[in-house]
Order: C-alpha cells, then structure tokens, then sequence
C-alpha cells in the first residue's frame, strides 16, 4: 500500500502498536494511575472536617496522574525524535498531520480510560476510608458522577497538551520543562501575583471546578464551560505541531 493511501484506521493500528510494544511506557503509565488512585485513598482516610468537600478530597491525586499523562503524552512524540523512529514513520506515511491525528487519538483513548478507572477506584477507596463525622458522596448523586468523569476526562486532555508540547518542541527535556512549568510553576506564579486567571488554567481548574462538588469562590463559571477551556489547550498545540510537522523535515 502506498504511503499516502494509508486510511486513519490503518494508521490508527499502526500508533496503537507503536503504543503497546513499548514496555516501560506502559509500566510507567500504569504505576503511575495505580499511584494517583492511592494518593486519593490516603486523601480519604485523611479527611476529617465535615465542612469540605470529601469528593474533591479523594480525587486529590490527580494533582500527580497529570504529571504522569503531561510526560507520557510528551514522549508519545519526542521519544519518535530522539530515536529517529518518526523518519521511518513519516517515510512510510508521508502525511505527518494523519500520522500526529491517529497518535492523539490512540493516546487520548487511552489516557481517557485509564483516568476515568483511575478516578473511579480513587473515589470508591477514599470514601470508604471517610471518617464517620465526613459526608459520604456516592456516586448516585449526579454532581459527584461529574466530579469523577471530569476528572478522568481531565487526565486524558493533560497528556494530549504532553503530546502538542513533544510535538512542537521535538526535545524530551525542553517539553518536559513546559508541560511541568505550565501545570504547576505558572499557577503559583499567578496565585501570589492575586491575579483572576486562575480559573483559566488548567490544574487550578481541575482542582477547583472538574473534580469539586461544592463552589469555590472565584471559579463560578459551569464545569462543563471550564472543561471546555481546558480541552482548547491541547487543540491549539496539537493544531500548532500539525501545522509545523508539515513545514519541518523530520
């Protein structure tokens, strides 16, 4: 088959190859999920004012699970970089925008699922070490379902802006940097500077919106709004990386 008659499902099972026969980037991402579900459980057993919100207590550990996407998302494209692997994937599919379209969507899926198990098994591992005086969420109540599905969709979306930084940058280290100074570094920047941006990046809305139940001042704007602003994050980057990996040898 020609390179440029390749279809995006054919490329699609080429990526998700490429994904799973990497061994250490599965064992990374798994460990990584199995220690964000933890940090949520000790979040719960930790809990002790009635006055909170438990559910955002327990999904707390999603502070570490987009740390563990932003890098892997990172790495999905500049790992192919720095081993020269993408020369061969781009010989074979000379269409470098399906090639970065069929990555996202293979990264995404997967980030997508293991995050919303993540949350699920963060959630019903915490609440049930809540201490008896802590209000018990269950899942029934549907802002506390939002809660959970918001923050796994949340997960997915950080490694999808890992995958457009690795895609712009092409470097591991500099991309690195970024996604960790963006997620982390540039909102305590902000928080000290008392400047009303917070409820457009990205980790304070997760903490303070997607994974809440209960309002917290400054981030009165709906949920689904703030997801919306968070999934424009990794669109942009990954409609920038399309329009450079176009322009660029490889």
């Amino acid at each position: 088959m020609s390179g440029d008659r390749y279809t995006f499902a054919n490329v699609v099972r080429m990526e998700w190859i490429k994904a799973r026969s990497v061994r250490s980037v599965r064992w990374t991402l798994l460990l990584g999920m199995v220690a964000t579900a933890a940090l949520g459980v000790v979040a719960g057993y930790n809990t002790r004012s009635a006055s909170g919100d438990p559910t955002s207590n327990v999904l707390a550990g999603i502070a570490l699970g987009q740390v563990i996407t932003g890098v892997l998302g990172v790495l999905a494209m500049s790992g192919e970089f720095s081993s020269g692997m993408v020369r061969a994937t781009f010989g074979a599919i000379p269409r470098r925008g399906l090639v970065l379209a069929a990555k996202a969507a293979v990264w995404g899926t997967v980030f997508l699922i293991l995050g919303e198990v993540t949350e699920l098994v963060a959630f019903l591992g915490g609440t049930a070490l809540l201490r008896a005086g802590v209000p018990h969420p269950w899942l029934a109540q549907p802002t506390v379902t939002r809660a959970v599905l918001m923050g796994g969709a949340y997960l997915a979306l950080t490694g999808l802006i890992g995958l457009g930084v690795g895609t712009l940058l092409r470097h591991t280290g500099a991309a690195v940097a970024v996604v960790i100074a963006g997620l982390f570094v540039v909102p305590i920047i902000i928080g000290a500077a008392n400047h009303g941006y917070g409820k457009l990046l990205p980790v304070l809305i997760a903490g303070n919106s997607l994974a809440a139940v209960k309002p917290v001042p400054g981030f009165t704007w709906s949920p689904w709004l703030e997801l919306g602003i968070v999934a424009l994050y990794p669109a942009i980057l990954l409609a920038a990386g399309g329009w450079l990996l176009t322009r660029r040898d490889a």
